[in-house]
């Protein structure tokens, strides 16, 4: 790019959450003396969701977009095409801005094919008689605020169901399965507090299986009905050792049933895309297959559990992913890191990931605790 060595965005920090100030810094490393008009920063958090219909035999784009945050700063110059152009001198500059983000709860980031939330800082360079090149810095928002500590997550969940089956009309053989949530809200890296009993008077082995499954629903606003999608993840998984007719056991998920990194749960705060898990617990017998099935919500916080009173609580980490949830990259040519983009086509390896959204994860399991 003529006269410009350096052009990139910098921030005080890569995640943020509501309510926070963003502070950072415009580079711009000119080489000769350069008439710029002005240069301008926008703050952008956007939802947006997209895919194929076929519509009469014809596959057509259906998308929508949700804006959460919006603003704009001009830090050099001025924001108006009337009067003399200052110049800016040759050399290294550094703009200082800043933002503040709302209070309000506001949506995670979130990368997926179907759809994704990003938030994005966007630095215009605004020079007369050319396009003006742009560059957009991604940042992480943890959100919506979820804390573990709140009542409707502490109170236990249990369920009971009875398999049993029929020999000329009698019933007959039994089997028995129990279990108990302790509390419905973990923060990734915390193992889920799940307690299991089977007892098995049937005729044929049996396993308690768990499974943590993860759903992501996406909505596009297209009159009356809309159109909707719904992906499943498996996050979690789970099968005991067989337990035999006439025997019984008791399992304790200790450390086997750790969350790891993903999105939080997302209800209500987004109109284009829902997050939520739900963990079922079931037994597999061995001829009749999978029966006895409960299902309990469980909701990923962003504030971890606290046992109050103790020296060993949890510390936070920012992590990515785990790679078989949703949650993971963004791909595109408009971001170039320490390049200039003047809105031309760019050529680049599809396989090069610009930016991966990280979310809240304990350091330390202290759920051997009891509260």
């Amino acid at each position: 790019m003529d006269h410009i060595s350096e052009f990139d965005i910098r921030l005080e920090k890569e995640a943020y959450y509501a309510g926070e100030t963003i502070h950072g810094h415009v580079i711009l490393h000119t080489t000769e003396n350069f008439k710029l008009r002005s240069i301008r920063v926008s703050l952008r958090g956007q939802a947006h969701a997209e895919w194929k219909v076929l519509v009469s035999g014809d596959r057509r784009s259906v998308k929508d977009d949700q804006y959460f945050v919006d603003e704009r700063l001009v830090i050099w110059g001025q924001d108006s095409s009337e009067g003399p152009v200052p110049i800016l001198p040759r050399g290294k500059h550094q703009f200082p801005f800043r933002f503040n983000l709302p209070e309000s709860a506001l949506p995670c980031s979130f990368e997926s094919r179907t759809g994704c939330i990003r938030y994005y800082i966007k630095a215009t360079v605004d020079r007369p008689y050319a396009s003006p090149p742009q560059g957009f810095k991604y940042f992480t928002l943890i959100g919506p605020h979820i804390d573990c500590m709140d009542e409707q997550y502490l109170k236990p969940m249990v369920g009971n169901e009875i398999y049993a089956s029929c020999c000329f009309c009698c019933t007959r053989y039994p089997v028995e399965l129990s279990a108990q949530l302790e509390r419905s809200a973990y923060v990734c890296g915390e193992s889920i507090k799940l307690r299991a009993a089977m007892d098995n008077r049937g005729l044929e082995k049996a396993w308690l299986k768990v499974k943590l499954t993860q759903y992501v629903e996406f909505f596009i606003d297209r009159g009356v009905l809309g159109a909707s999608r719904e992906q499943q993840k498996m996050v979690l998984e789970y099968k005991g050792d067989p337990v035999q007719p006439g025997s019984a056991m008791k399992w304790d998920s200790a450390k086997t049933m750790v969350l790891p990194v993903c999105p939080p749960t997302l209800l209500g705060v987004c109109r284009l895309i829902q997050i939520y898990y739900v963990l079922k617990v079931s037994v597999e017998f061995e001829k009749a297959g999978e029966d006895l099935q409960m299902h309990f919500p469980i909701t990923v916080a962003t504030v971890p559990f606290r046992i109050p009173n103790s020296v060993h609580q949890p510390q936070i980490k920012y992590e990515v992913a785990a790679e078989h949830v949703e949650g993971g990259c963004y791909i595109g040519p408009e971001f170039l890191l320490g390049q200039v983009y003047d809105g031309s086509d760019v050529t680049q390896p599809s396989a090069l990931v610009l930016y991966r959204p990280v979310y809240v994860c304990t350091t330390n399991d202290c759920r051997g605790h009891e509260h």
